[in-house]
C-alpha cells in the first residue's frame, strides 16, 4: 500500500517504522526538514518537507497514488484539514489523530461528515486502558476482544502462588476453570505456552477468558480481585481528564488529582466537579504522604515527564500497597523500563500505532478473513490478533486437530455469536466466527498465515 504520514513526531516516526517493516510504501511529510531527513534516512522511506494541509505539498507526496493518509501532527485542526484536502485531492482513506476533549465528543460526527476512516484519540484510549486495569488491579494489562466479551489479562505470579510448579496441562483438572494460558514471560525470554511448561515464581503470564471465567480462575488461585475504591492521579493533562470522567461514570471511585499548574487546576475544577483537585508539586514526598498515598488504592503517574513518572511509581512502591500505573511517552527504552518492575506501564503512542496498524492490515486482507483486533503481547516477539472469518477460508469446517499449523501458533478463542469457545482439538471454525490467534509470527495479515 502507498501510505502518506503527515507529522514526524514520536507517533509518526513509530508508524513509519512499523508500516515500512510490513512492506508498505511510506512517504512522510513535515514542516521540519530535520525531522523529515531523520525519519526518511533512519527507516529508508520517502520524505517531503512542507505543510501537509496544502494541495501542493500533498501533490509532491504523490497523493494521487496514495491508498491512505495518516495525519498525526500536534494540531487537531491541522490533522482534520489534512484529511479533508487528501479526500478531495486523492480520494484515499484518511485517519486523523484528534486529542482535544472538545473534539472527542464530536468524533462520530467528524468521522461521518468528513468521510474519515478513523478518528483516534491516544489520550482517551490510554485512559480507557488504565480504567480497565483499575477494575481488576491484579492484572498488569488487559486487552479486549469481541467488544469486551473476551479479555486477555497479563499478570505476574507472586511468591507462594499455587500455580508455581504446576504445568499448563494440569490447570483444567486442578482448578476446574475454563481459561487458556497463552504466553509466559520469564526474564528476557517469552514463550507461547505448551502443555508441558511449568510455572515459576515471578513469571508474567497472559491468559484469555471471558471476564466471568477469569474472575473464577483468579479467585481459585487466591489472587486479589477487588477493584480499587480510591485513586490518586499525578498530573492533570489530557489522559488524567479522560480517566477522571471514565472512573466517575463507572462507579463509586473517589478520585484525587495532584497538579502543580494553578491555571490547569482551575480548568480541571470547572470541568470535574466531583473530583478532588490538589494544587501542588507531587515531587515533594511530604505532599504525597499528606494526601494519603500510603492508604491509596492506586497511584497513576501521568505527568509529561517519563522520568518523574518512574520516580513517583518507585517511591509509591515503597510506601503503599496499592495498584501502580506509570505512563511512559518515549518508547525507545521499553526494554530497560520493563526491568524496573513498575507494575503496569501505559504507552499511549503504542496504543495509537497498534490501532492504525490494525486498520492497515484490514485494508490489505485477502478473501478469507479480516484483522479485527491486534495487540503486541510481547513487543516484537509475540502478537495476538482477532480475525473475522469469511466464506471460502481454508480453515472453515475442519477440526482443529486436523489443521497443520505453523510452529508457535495458538488458537486462543473462537467467538460465535454471543458464545465464547475456549477451543479444543475437535472444535471447528465456521464462517462468521471471530478467532483469536496468538503467535510469534509477527505481521499476520490473514488467517491462512497460521497454516503451513
Amino acid at each position: 500500500m502507498n501510505i502518506i504520514i503527515v507529522g514526524c513526531g514520536k507517533v509518526g516516526s513509530a508508524l513509519a517504522a512499523e508500516l515500512n517493516e510490513e512492506g508498505n510504501n511510506i512517504t512522510v511529510v513535515d514542516l521540519s526538514a530535520d525531522k523529515v531527513n531523520e525519519v526518511s534516512s533512519k527507516f529508508d522511506v520517502m520524505g517531503v518537507v512542507g505543510n501537509g494541509a496544502t494541495h501542493a505539498t500533498l501533490q509532491e507526496a504523490d497523493i494521487d497514488r496514495a491508498d491512505l493518509l495518516i495525519a498525526v501532527t500536534d494540531s487537531d485542526e491541522l490533522n482534520l484539514l489534512c484529511c479533508l484536502i487528501a479526500k478531495k485531492a486523492g480520494n484515499c482513506q484518511t485517519i486523523a489523530r484528534v486529542r482535544s476533549p472538545e473534539y472527542n465528543t464530536e468524533a462520530p460526527y467528524l468521522k461521518d461528515e468528513l468521510g474519515l476512516a478513523m478518528v483516534i484519540n491516544p489520550e482517551f484510549a490510554a485512559a480507557a486502558e488504565i480504567a480497565r486495569v483499575l477494575r481488576f488491579p491484579s492484572a498488569m494489562k488487559i486487552d479486549t476482544f469481541a467488544k469486551g466479551r473476551v479479555e486477555m489479562m497479563k499478570f505476574r505470579l507472586p511468591e507462594g502462588s499455587p500455580l508455581v510448579g504446576c504445568a499448563v496441562k494440569e490447570l483444567a483438572n486442578k482448578f476446574r476453570c475454563d481459561v487458556l494460558i497463552c504466553t509466559v514471560e520469564r526474564e528476557d525470554d517469552a514463550f507461547i505456552a505448551n502443555g508441558d511448561l511449568v510455572f515459576e515464581e515471578k513469571d508474567v503470564i497472559s491468559l484469555i477468558a471471558t471476564p466471568k471465567n477469569a474472575n473464577d480462575f483468579f479467585r481459585k488461585i487466591d489472587y486479589k480481585l477487588n477493584s480499587v475504591k480510591d485513586v490518586m492521579i499525578i498530573g492533570g493533562g489530557g489522559v488524567a481528564n479522560y480517566l477522571c470522567r471514565i472512573l466517575r461514570r463507572s462507579g463509586n471511585i473517589n478520585v484525587k488529582v495532584i497538579e502543580k499548574n494553578p491555571k490547569r487546576c482551575d480548568e480541571l475544577c470547572s470541568q470535574l466537579e466531583d473530583v478532588s483537585i490538589i494544587c501542588g508539586d507531587a515531587a515533594e514526598q511530604a505532599l504525597l504522604l499528606e494526601e494519603g498515598l500510603e492508604s491509596a488504592g492506586a497511584l497513576v503517574a501521568l505527568t509529561n515527564l517519563d522520568e518523574e513518572n518512574i520516580f513517583l511509581s518507585l517511591f509509591a512502591k515503597r510506601v503503599c500497597k496499592g495498584k501502580l500505573i506509570t505512563k511512559i511517552n518515549r518508547i525507545d527504552f521499553d526494554d530497560v523500563i520493563k526491568h524496573l518492575d513498575l507494575d503496569t506501564i501505559i504507552y499511549p503512542k503504542n496504543i495509537t500505532c497498534e490501532t492504525i496498524v490494525r486498520y492497515v492490515r484490514a485494508m490489505k486482507n485477502t478473501i478469507g478473513s479480516n484483522v479485527e483486533t491486534l495487540y503486541n503481547i510481547v513487543k516484537g516477539k509475540i502478537e495476538a490478533a482477532e480475525f473475522h472469518i469469511k466464506e471460502g477460508s481454508p480453515v472453515v469446517g475442519v477440526p482443529l486437530f486436523e489443521l497443520k499449523f505453523n510452529a508457535s501458533v495458538l488458537i486462543a478463542a473462537i467467538l460465535r455469536g454471543r458464545q465464547v469457545i475456549i477451543p479444543r482439538g475437535n472444535d471447528t471454525i465456521q464462517p462468521g466466527d471471530s478467532v483469536v490467534i496468538v503467535s510469534n509470527h509477527i505481521e499476520m495479515h490473514d488467517i491462512t498465515d497460521i497454516l503451513k
